[in-house]
């Protein structure tokens, strides 16, 4: 084990509160698309034309046959080795709960209990109007927008598209999370995007370790990191688990 490695077991053996930070990094090993980079998403589909809610509104079919695409490209995705690792740190009592940015439901099925979904769930149709709530089963869907069957409103994903704030609940649990966390690991994520961004600095401004897990270094890494692991977060975060057994 390098010293990397030993210095983040030895932040996490001794934390009392720490909590982990996911971005799309975490998930992109088990086969889910990041949005942006060279071969992200976004560079098919411009946001500004699919991904607003202002776009939803103004071409409500035409969206959502990007949200049905998108459900087809990663059905049968399943969580990977860190989504496990994380669970197994949560259930070793090490790691307190998990912040994520993704809306891929993974940590879940991999068995992590105390999620805060900053960006919401994927995995969920919601009313815009009346807030009613249902799971999104690609397979009964068709190419038309949904409706409320309660209303009759135009449903959308559960997730935060542009130009939509981040659930109040989400913002507030994950602000506090950060507040009170004395290590964070922050996973598969350049923290550029805000509010989410903000969480770390807010986590180091309180005195905690900041410990980054990524396959390369980031913008992030020099101004707010105090341990880097370069690698997978499917093979970092494996280790990092069974050392603190």
């Amino acid at each position: 084990m390098n010293a990397n490695y030993a210095a983040a077991s030895e932040a996490l053996r001794n934390a009392t509160c720490a909590v982990a930070l996911t971005g799309a990094g975490i998930s992109a090993e088990s086969g889910i698309p990041t949005f942006r980079g060279d071969s992200g998403i976004w560079e098919k589909y411009p946001p500004d034309d699919y991904a607003t809610i202002e776009a939803y509104l103004r071409e409500p079919e035409k969206v959502w046959r990007f949200w049905c695409e998108l459900s087809r490209l990663v059905r049968g995705c399943l969580p990977n080795a860190g989504h496990f690792a994380l669970a197994a740190m949560e259930a070793q009592g090490k790691l307190r709960g998990v912040i994520t940015q993704n809306v891929d439901n993974m940590h879940q099925a991999a068995g992590s209990r105390h999620v805060i979904e900053f960006h919401g769930n994927a995995h969920r149709l919601v009313c815009m109007e009346c807030q009613e709530s249902q799971p999104l089963d690609i397979s009964n869907m068709g190419d038309n927008a949904p409706r409320c069957a309660r209303c009759a409103t135009l449903m959308k994903p559960d997730v935060v598209m542009f130009g939509e704030d981040i659930p109040a609940k989400a913002l507030s649990r994950a602000r506090a999370m950060a507040e009170q966390c004395d290590v964070m690991l922050v996973i598969g994520t350049s923290a550029r995007v805000y509010p989410a961004a903000q969480l770390p600095q807010t986590a180091k401004s309180n005195g905690a370790t900041l410990i980054e897990v990524n396959t390369e270094v980031t913008d992030f890494t020099s101004v707010m990191t105090d341990i880097f692991v370069k690698g997978p977060a499917g093979e970092v975060l494996p280790r990092l688990a069974s050392a603190l057994q």
